[in-house]
């Protein structure tokens, strides 16, 4: 029996992969050089520095060859040194996922949780550090994308900094999409990558190592070499007269030039409010055709992903398959904990484009109304959409 092929989507508003820019694509679509040709090696120096201007720090970054849940286990094991005492801050799944990579090394892992509807406090952080001075490193999920919240990293930040700890931000979902940059949230290990706000395909991690983390990572005998995992092999793989550890992913670095290329000559703060003007267009219609955000206040809802709660006892993977059927638009569901309980609308990268608000929300009102829902108002969730991108135009 020969299966019915299935088409493509036409609209992918989901929170990653995320559909590529067209120049991405045409950078894919370059010569494969040689990693050793000289032309490469000046090409891949000149990609690194053009991902520490992005970056707005002081050193140069990592690029590690794999998408960013590589660059996140590896900053579990090369930071993490037997007999360390870690807290882990959880606000959502991927924020109470890092805690088993951190057990795997760890003396000791402790738990500041809150739930997966809200955000973490400075304060309480704050507190923990000082009941517990031998707490050696700090790990924060800026944007768990899970939930659709964001937490106050640049507070934690100084917080974990002024009490003389290190800390590991996984702003994988969050960096080029909103105001989070290394240093200004004092982070000693920041992990991103390109598949999500630059608008890249998956398969590299975008790292930045403050001096204090490499001088403990090396120092660290357990901290991965001659491994996929290991941060330290690739602290100067950027120069040009330096060997790579192994073969890099030469069409990847193509088509993250062409990204960084894009972020760039937007400039980093027009792209931040391209990204909050569409998800502040989506919340807003969302909320005016009688849906509720998963979010327990707007304020800490992200500019990159917008979470919906769904109704009690609703089939979500029946509604998101009703979305695709009916209006060829592909959403994200909810993980873990919160799956079955949501859906996510991604604004990262190319989709971060107000009109594709209105796609959106037109999308998910008329999926649930479809199924029965009653309360839903289409027409009133696109207007409000429509004035927000109308308000902010004018």
């Amino acid at each position: 029996m020969t299966r019915k092929p299935i088409p493509d989507p036409i609209f992918t508003l989901t929170t990653g992969p995320v559909d590529a820019y067209p120049a991405v694509l045409r950078g894919l679509s370059r010569p494969v050089l040689y990693d050793y040709d000289p032309a490469f090696l000046a090409f891949y120096e000149s990609v690194n520095d053009k991902v520490q201007r992005a970056f707005r720090t002081s050193t140069p970054p990592v690029i590690l060859q794999g998408e960013p849940v590589l660059a996140l286990e590896a900053a579990a094991a090369s930071l993490i040194a037997k007999g360390d005492v870690v807290l882990n801050l959880v606000s959502g799944v991927y924020g109470k996922g890092f805690g088993y990579w951190a057990a795997r090394h760890a003396g000791e892992v402790l738990e500041l949780a809150v739930p997966y509807n809200e955000a973490l406090d400075a304060d309480a952080v704050a507190e923990i550090l000082r009941k517990r001075p031998d707490i050696a490193v700090v790990s924060l999920c800026h944007h768990d994308t899970p939930s659709g919240t964001v937490n106050p990293a640049a507070a934690i930040g100084a917080t974990v900094r002024a009490a003389g700890k290190l800390l590991i931000v996984d702003a994988v979902s969050s960096f080029g999409g909103m105001d989070v940059l290394p240093e200004a949230v004092h982070a000693d290990i920041f992990i991103t990558g390109p598949n999500k706000c630059l608008g890249c395909p998956p398969g590299l991690s975008l790292v930045h190592v403050s001096g204090a983390a490499w001088k403990k990572m090396e120092a660290n005998p357990d901290a991965p070499r001659d491994s996929m995992l290991s941060i330290v092999d690739w602290r100067r793989a950027h120069e040009a007269t330096q060997p790579f550890p192994f073969t890099p992913s030469v069409s990847e670095i193509n088509a993250l030039d062409a990204a960084l290329d894009l972020y760039l000559a937007e400039g980093d703060e027009a792209v931040w409010a391209r990204h909050a003007h569409t998800a502040a267009a989506c919340r807003a219609g969302i909320l005016a055709a009688g849906l509720s955000l998963w979010p327990a206040r707007e304020e800490i809802a992200s500019p990159t992903c917008t979470a919906v709660r769904l109704p009690d006892g609703l089939d979500e993977a029946k509604l998101r398959g009703a979305i695709r059927d009916r209006y060829g638009v592909v959403v994200s569901s909810g993980r873990a904990e919160t799956l079955g309980k949501l859906v996510r609308i991604g604004h990262m990268g190319p989709t971060a484009r107000p009109i594709y608000s209105l796609v959106a929300v037109a999308a998910v009102a008329g999926g649930l109304q479809g199924l029965g829902v009653k309360g839903i108002d289409i027409g009133a969730g696109v207007s409000a959409a429509m004035r927000i991108i109308d308000t902010a135009a004018g």
